[in-house]
């Protein structure tokens, strides 16, 4: 593999189309729905964006006409199915800048990290061993860890974060040790939008020789992803954070590893041989997707990644800024309420209206037609660090607009007229 590979069909290559939020809003059924009577302000994007049309025709087209059984069979039905299956992995390796045959398909960031937190855990830890997580990490790159050094007697380090949502590389520098044999982060926070410094935190790992995971949930709906530059062992995402269906994701896993570890499920389609006295299993990718596939979710991404493609991602990123930076401002103004989180960021912002409950003011939202997030986001070793049970988050699309945005500094304002 060259590692200086870069596919000319990666999304914001040359080529790529104009930035138009509009249009880019006019492709989603969605948005176009009233809630409570008001307008749909969709504003809950780091949960689950909404779809595409180009996506969902995907999905229904593949339904129609090449539905059949993936790599089962060899009637022309199965082989349509398989070329669908095996295309939407060359268009994620050209999302990541990696090499279709270290990419697996995953049902998502939680299921990738748990199949490495097994297998690698499995790999690597023994008693008295560490993993080094971070303050900042959703449950699914947290849990999967800790259960992994229960199971092998090892030890879960939290590294800290600044008093301004930062990761302290400092300090995560200092725990990185001999004993250290992993090193999990997200690329971006899902409460704060931080935006971690995985190359740095890689170089860290290496003088120690640790593997590196990373949880790339919140990051390629936004940023430009390339494993090669990063460099980390393993980067999990979900097609359902960047325009594709649920249930659908992908694990890159470097060279080194992926005919390395041993397989965290065992079924068909996985096995290169198998008896009551031996079985061994094939190599490349497959070995890590026992069973049939979720070829139509597969389908779906390889859809959403053409959709990223398709939009000048430069300008669209300078326009979710632009959002973020009207949301921070217009909150500064309201009494009593207060933003988490680095002054730069994804667009991604996580704030509390004083004496009024994360539910209560999200309620409020809702009641105008405004969906966010509230409660501890499925990150409480954060909201603790944070010193608050819950936060209210409105998290940013290429599709939203400054006309939501007032909708949101709105709809706050009111709860704070309302909890006065």
């Amino acid at each position: 593999m060259n590692p200086a590979r870069k596919p000319s069909t990666a999304p914001g290559s040359p080529g790529a189309l104009a930035f138009d939020p509009e249009a880019i809003r006019a492709q989603f059924p969605m948005l176009g729905a009233t809630m409570h009577g008001k307008p749909l302000v969709y504003l809950d994007n780091a949960a689950t964006t909404q779809r595409p049309r180009a996506v969902i025709d995907s999905v229904v087209e593949h339904w129609s006409t090449t539905n059949g059984p993936v790599s089962r069979g060899v009637h022309a039905l199965g082989s349509l199915a398989t070329e669908k299956y095996e295309s939407a992995r060359t268009a994620a390796a050209s999302l990541l800048n990696a090499e279709p045959e270290f990419i697996v398909f995953t049902k998502g960031v939680t299921d990738g990290l748990n199949l490495v937190a097994r297998s690698l855990g499995d790999e690597l830890l023994g008693e008295g061993d560490e993993v080094v997580v971070t303050e900042l990490e959703h449950h699914s790159n947290f849990l999967p860890w800790r259960q992994a050094c229960l199971r092998r007697g090892a030890v879960l380090r939290v590294a800290p974060i600044t008093d301004s949502g930062e990761l302290d590389l400092d300090a995560l520098r200092a725990m990185v040790n001999g004993r250290t044999r992993i090193v999990a982060v997200t690329h971006v926070s899902n409460v704060l939008g931080t935006v971690v410094p995985v190359s740095e935190i890689v170089s860290i790992a290496r003088g120690v020789g640790a593997a590196v995971v990373v949880d790339g949930a919140q990051a390629p709906g936004h940023l430009p992803v390339d494993v090669q530059r990063l460099g980390c062992d393993f980067y999990a995402i979900s097609a359902h954070k960047m325009f594709g269906p649920a249930g659908a994701g992908v694990l890159y896993m470097s060279p080194r590893w992926v005919d390395r570890l041993e397989p965290a499920q065992y079924g068909g389609g996985m096995v290169e041989l198998a008896s009551a006295e031996e079985s061994t299993w094939i190599t490349g990718p497959h070995r890590h997707e026992a069973g049939t596939p979720n070829t139509e979710g597969a389908v779906g991404l390889g859809a959403a990644v053409a959709f990223l493609g398709s939009f000048d991602r430069a300008a669209a990123r300078a326009h979710e800024r632009s959002l973020r930076d009207a949301i921070v401002a217009g909150l500064g103004q309201i009494p009593k309420a207060r933003v988490y989180g680095p002054a730069e960021g994804a667009p991604i912002v996580s704030f509390g209206l004083e004496g009024v409950h994360a539910h209560d003011l999200a309620t409020v939202l809702d009641a105008e037609g405004v969906a966010v997030r509230a409660g501890h986001m499925c990150a409480q070793p954060l909201m603790r660090r944070l010193g608050v049970p819950a936060l209210t988050r409105a998290s940013i699309a290429p599709y939203n607009t400054h006309a939501e945005v007032e909708a949101l500094l709105d709809g706050v304002r009111r709860a704070g007229q309302i909890f006065a």
